[in-house]
């Protein structure tokens, strides 16, 4: 009797370990050969005193969480623009209160989408963030979701979870979804 042997398509921790170990060699190598001439996309301009994004990374998610909200953020031009530097800052001030590997695995995340040709080989965005158009990115969400890499996948997530925790903790889209607010906690 022939025996029959099961592909587990799930990958092993040590599988796991080891892509994130090459994917990793890989950023630094390509960092440090293209590095210093890397086009960094076009800035947005902001008064906060950003603690850890960089104007390359802000300029990723001011390109991406629209899509991410699709729906959800104001119609209008100059509140949508509002809304979208809150989000960014709300981004900035989230990442900062991880803890320093958390922080370290989002940078890295970061890299992969501001590096040129990993943003066209991975993400499979071949625009710079600000002229990457709606389709664009959306197919580059979906990608990531659908993929058969459980890396990809999670960096999707975390993407969308990010993006949704700094867009719904903020007041001001507390109304659009009919949240009060919290409770006071002053007693009478």
């Amino acid at each position: 009797m022939e025996e029959l042997h099961h592909h587990n398509p799930m990958p092993t921790r040590r599988q796991f370990i080891k892509t994130g170990l090459i994917g990793g060699a890989a950023l630094l190598a390509l960092r440090a050969v293209y590095g210093p001439f890397a086009n960094p996309d076009k800035p947005i301009a902001d008064d906060h005193r950003f603690v850890f994004l960089n104007q390359a990374q802000r300029t990723v998610m001011a390109a991406v969480a629209p899509v991410i909200l699709a729906g959800a953020l104001p119609h209008d031009p100059d509140a949508r623009i509002r809304a979208l530097k809150d989000v960014v800052r709300g981004l900035d001030t989230a990442i900062s209160g991880f803890t320093p590997q958390v922080q370290s695995e989002v940078k890295q995340l970061f890299d992969l989408l501001t590096f040129p040709p990993t943003r066209r080989l991975v993400a499979g965005v071949a625009s710079p963030w600000p002229d990457a158009g709606v389709d664009e990115i959306d197919r580059f969400l979906k990608r990531w979701a659908e993929s058969p890499l459980d890396l990809l996948q999670s960096a999707h997530q975390a993407l969308r979870q990010l993006v949704f925790a700094a867009w719904y903790g903020n007041a001001d889209a507390w109304p659009s979804i009919g949240y009060p607010g919290p409770p006071s906690l002053v007693q009478r």
